[in-house]
C-alpha cells in the first residue's frame, strides 16, 4: 500500500504539517507526539515520496548536470569526464544526485535549462564549457540558481567558475624547453575563438617572447583540441622548410594526433622532435612514447567545484573564482638535459 503523509498524520491524529515538521526536524513538536509519529513511520515502513521530501524541505538535494554549447565535450571526453567523475563523488558525499539534462532540442526552441531547473527544484547547477554556447546557459547563471562553471566563465549573481590556470601552462612548457636549450618550437593550438584556447595561446606567445626565442609562423597551426586536427597540423608542419626541436600542443589528443602523424613521417620522439602535450589524460601514460604533459588537476577541480556549489547553495559564502596550478609531466617524449 502506498502511503502518503496524509494518511500518516490521519493515523498519528495530527495534522500533515505536524509529521512534516517532525521528519524534517524541526523544533516546537512535543516529544510524546514525536515518538507516536516515528512509531507509525516505523511500523508502516512509510518511504516518502521525492517530491513530498522537496515541498517539505524547499530542497531537492539534486545537482543539474550541464554540458554546455552546440559543440558540447559530454561524458565521453577524457579530461572533462575526470573532472565531472571527481565532483559526482564529492557532491555525493555531500549528499547531492546528478541530474543530467539534455540541450538536443535548444536549437529548436523547445526548451530552456532555467523552466528545467524550476521543473525538477534543482539546488544548483554545474556547467561543463563546450563551444557556441547557448544564451540559455547565460539565462540560468544570471537567475537566483547557484551554478559553477568548469572552464566557462559564470558571472551572475550567484554563479562563479573554476579552471586551471591556462596562461601559465605556455611558461610551463617553454621554460622546461628553454632550460634543456631547446629554441625552436612549434605549437598546435586550440580553436582560436575558444576562450581556453585563447588564453593558452597567448600564454605561450607570450612565454616565446619572454626568453626571446623565434616565433616561426609556418610552425604555429590551430586545431580543436581533438586528434585528427593535432595530426593535420603535425602534417603541415613537417612539410615546411626546416623542423621544430620540439613540438608543443595545448592539448594531449592534439598531442597523440601529432605523434601518429611524426611516426608516419619518419621522425623519431623525442629524438629527432620532442613533443610536449596539455591536460595529462590517461592515455598520455600508454603511448609511444609515453607523452610528456602539462597536468590539469582534473581530481581538485572537480572537488573544489562540488565544495564551492555546496557553499553556494547553503549561502555560506561568497564565491570568487578559482583557478588551478597546472603541473609539468616530464615523460619520454621530451629530454631533461
Amino acid at each position: 500500500m502506498n502511503l502518503t503523509i496524509k494518511d500518516i498524520a490521519k493515523m498519528a491524529g495530527v495534522s500533515p504539517a505536524t509529521v512534516s515538521k517532525i521528519m524534517n526536524n524541526y523544533g516546537g513538536i512535543s516529544e510524546a507526539t514525536r515518538q507516536k509519529v516515528y512509531k507509525i513511520i516505523e511500523d508502516t515502513k512509510y518511504q516518502p515520496t521525492f517530491s513530498a521530501k522537496s515541498l517539505a524541505t524547499k530542497k531537492s538535494n539534486l545537482i543539474g548536470l550541464i554540458y554546455a554549447g552546440k559543440i558540447n565535450v559530454d561524458f565521453k571526453h577524457p579530461f572533462f569526464n575526470e573532472v565531472v567523475n571527481s565532483f559526482k563523488k564529492a557532491v555525493g558525499a555531500l549528499g547531492y544526485d546528478l541530474l543530467l539534462f539534455s540541450n538536443e532540442k535548444f536549437y529548436q526552441g523547445e526548451s530552456k535549462y532555467l523552466e528545467r531547473c524550476k521543473h525538477f527544484h534543482v539546488d544548483g547547477c554545474l556547467i561543463v564549457a563546450g563551444d557556441e554556447i547557448e544564451e540559455a546557459v547565460c539565462e540560468i547563471a544570471e537567475s537566483e540558481i547557484p551554478c559553477i562553471g568548469i572552464d566557462l566563465k559564470l558571472e551572475g549573481p550567484n554563479s562563479s567558475y573554476i579552471m586551471t590556470d591556462n596562461a601559465k601552462i605556455g611558461m610551463k612548457v617553454v621554460e622546461n624547453l628553454y632550460l634543456n636549450k631547446v629554441k625552436k618550437v612549434a605549437y598546435i593550438g586550440g580553436k582560436q575563438d575558444s576562450l581556453i584556447s585563447s588564453i593558452r595561446n597567448e600564454g605561450f606567445i607570450d612565454a616565446m617572447k619572454q626568453f626571446g626565442l623565434p616565433l616561426n609562423e609556418e610552425w604555429i597551426h590551430y586545431g580543436d583540441f581533438f586528434e585528427e586536427s593535432g595530426y593535420y597540423a603535425m602534417k603541415k608542419i613537417l612539410q615546411g622548410d626546416g623542423w621544430p626541436e620540439a613540438v608543443f600542443a595545448a592539448s594531449d589528443m592534439m598531442a597523440l594526433g601529432a605523434l601518429k602523424a611524426m611516426k608516419e613521417h619518419g621522425v623519431r620522439v623525442p629524438e629527432d622532435i620532442q613533443l610536449i602535450g596539455c591536460d595529462d589524460i590517461e592515455s598520455c601514460r600508454y603511448s609511444d612514447p609515453p607523452l610528456s604533459t602539462v597536468k590539469q588537476d582534473k581530481h581538485k577541480l572537480g572537488k573544489l567545484a562540488a565544495y564551492m556549489l555546496d557553499d553556494l547553495i547553503r549561502g555560506n559564502v561568497e564565491i570568487h573564482p578559482v583557478k588551478v596550478d597546472p603541473e609539468l609531466v616530464i615523460r619520454s617524449s621530451s629530454i631533461e638535459r
